[in-house]
This record gives structure tokens, sequence and C-alpha cells, in this order.
């Protein structure tokens, strides 16, 4: 007899990882809005160079980063309230994230696989955890 998908225990590791991406993601959007708010408070804080591929003001990219930072910190807290958004808008965020890094591996090659791998093991622990198991 075999044994239903809904019936199988969760992993403890997809349990365990959920709360490390809700904690990652957590800091992730708190690094992610300051970052911003220097950018947005002092336009000369980031220095862009001349042969930039993107011509962004740095006061716009502040305002980005900032919105960006707040959904992230938002979708770790509802993590570990085990909202389906959030783990939704989590997976969402980690590809953005993986694919951007992706994109720079020349420029910054450890800390881009690095994030990268980060990315994916967000995504197979939001993925995995059933709604109806315990977080913490």
């Amino acid at each position: 007899m075999s044994t239903r998908l809904d019936e199988r225990p969760v992993s403890g590791w997809a349990v365990g990882f959920s709360a490390f991406a809700g904690a990652i993601m957590i800091l992730i959007g708190i690094f992610e809005f300051f970052q911003g708010l220097a950018a947005v408070i002092n336009d000369d804080f980031f220095v862009v160079t001349s042969r930039y591929a993107y011509d962004l003001s740095t006061t716009g990219w502040g305002w980005i980063h900032m919105i960006i930072g707040v959904v992230v910190f938002a979708a770790g807290l509802g993590i570990f309230s085990g909202a389906t958004w959030a783990r939704a808008v989590g997976i969402t965020l980690a590809v953005i994230s993986a694919v951007a890094n992706f994109f720079y591996i020349p420029y910054y090659p450890v800390w881009s696989v690095l994030i990268i791998a980060l990315c994916i093991i967000v995504i197979w622990a939001l993925a995995t955890l059933r709604p109806d198991s315990e977080m913490v």
C-alpha cells in the first residue's frame, strides 16, 4: 500500500531551512533598506563608474532598494507566521536574486556564487514546506 504525499512526515531539514530562509530574508530586507536609505540621503555615497551598463540615478536606485527591502522583510516575517503568500513571494524574490547574481559573477565571483547557493537553499526550503507543519 502506498503512502499519500500529504501523509508523509515533513523533513526536519525543510523546517530548519525554512526558519533559516525566514531569518535570512529578514536580514536581507534590513540591509537592502539601509543601503537604499544611504543612497537616498547622500547621492555621493555610492560611486558609479562612467562605464556602468545601466544609467539610473543613485536616488532612484536607493528608492528601489528601500522598497525591495521592505517587501523582503515582510515576506521573511510572513515565513515565520506560515503564510502561503510569504512563501510565494520568498521563492519569487530568491529566483530574482539568483538571476541578478548570475549576471554579477564576472565582477564578484565568490560572493555571487555564495548568494546563488543561498537562494537555491531558500527556494528548496520554501517549496518543500507544507503549510500545516510546525515552524519553530
